[in-house]
């Protein structure tokens, strides 16, 4: 697949997630086999760009090539300043924001609240295309309710306003995140597009890659909170889609070693208090359903310090290898499987 100039190496994405998809997170997911990652939406709003917070999404300091950056914003010509800017701190494609469902978002008609003003949808496309020399590629959902899917018209809009990309999440802004997916207008939307289309929601194992991708024709899928926890899941949707057979589950030595380099990372991004309070979601993610997770869980909250912290990681690993060379899950007492 191809966005603009870049080839990517695989059809392997990772979804912008606020507060999750920072530099380290993009780099872990990159290195265990995403082709791309996108970063936390930055807003078009200039009040905010020099704050600590947007200059440090803005932060992209060895991180592997393609980088793409996604901008949130409803005013067109904000939307395109936001797209410069970034493209002048090292953004190679810019992406565009229209389908978070957050009321916070929605609530200053951005995101997937754009969705109801087609007109308004096309202004800023066509202003944010023409303001930068790099690909644009759009993220939006099926509709803002399932009355009104309008992926289809939102779609061909893009297309013709010389959107490089279309990732298209399978859910209404109207059903957040609740139930699943549905992946019936992505095939659609598909078979009328000519740019890439990149299918998104409920890709949670490499049978699930495979199935939504036969299914609907997408050049490629986009993951987002099943890599939560979870970077190798790249890893194990590559091998599947490559060999029709699933890679056994990672060994415990081997997360051991990629948390706690994940951790170092953050604690570098972010410093001492922040990297430390930061750190507590991955961990807890990677830990989730974990024999004895919780109890460790609960002591690592306590713990106000990266070097305890990390101390405390490495010693919960250690005596889950001392058990087993696999994960171990409560909820079935057995092995991982991908």
């Amino acid at each position: 697949m191809r966005i603009g100039p870049y080839r990517l190496q695989n059809p392997l994405i990772v979804a912008p997630m606020a507060g999750v998809t920072d530099r380290p997170f993009r780099m872990l997911c990159k290195q265990m086999g995403a082709s791309l990652a996108v970063s936390e939406m930055i807003t078009s709003n200039k009040a905010l760009w020099t704050r600590e917070k947007t200059l440090r999404r803005a932060d992209h300091a060895g991180e592997t090539e393609p980088i793409s950056v996604q901008i949130a914003g409803s005013d067109p010509q904000q939307m395109a300043e936001a797209a410069r800017l970034n493209v002048e701190r090292g953004a190679q494609i810019i992406d565009i924001n229209m389908g978070c469902p957050a009321k916070k978002v929605c609530n200053v008609a951005a995101g997937s609240a754009l969705l109801r003003d087609e007109a308004l949808v096309g202004r800023i496309l066509d202003a944010v295309v023409r303001s930068v020399d790099v690909p644009v590629t759009l993220k939006t959902r099926t509709g803002w309710c399932r009355e009104e899917r309008n992926a289809r018209r939102i779609a061909r809009l893009a297309e013709d306003c010389g959107i490089a990309a279309l990732a298209l999440h399978g859910r209404t802004r109207e059903d957040m995140y609740h139930g699943e997916a549905e992946y019936d207008t992505l095939r659609m939307v598909k078979a009328e597009l000519s740019i890439p289309l990149i299918a998104n929601g409920d890709i949670d194992s490499p049978q699930k890659a495979r199935q939504v991708l036969d299914y609907t024709g997408a050049d490629g899928i986009m993951i987002g909170r099943a890599a939560q926890g979870r970077p190798w899941i790249f890893r194990e949707i590559l091998h599947y889609l490559e060999h029709g057979e699933c890679l056994p589950a990672p060994q415990v030595g081997e997360i051991r070693t990629l948390l706690l380099d994940h951790l170092e990372a953050l604690y570098a991004f972010y410093g001492e208090y922040s990297g430390c309070r930061i750190a507590r979601k991955h961990i807890a993610w990677t830990t989730r359903g974990l024999k004895n997770a919780n109890a460790f869980r609960e002591a690592m909250y306590r713990i106000e310090s990266t070097v305890e912290q990390h101390a405390h990681v490495a010693a919960f690993f250690a005596g889950l290898a001392a058990e087993n060379d696999r994960l171990v899950y409560e909820d079935q007492g057995l092995p991982a499987q991908a």
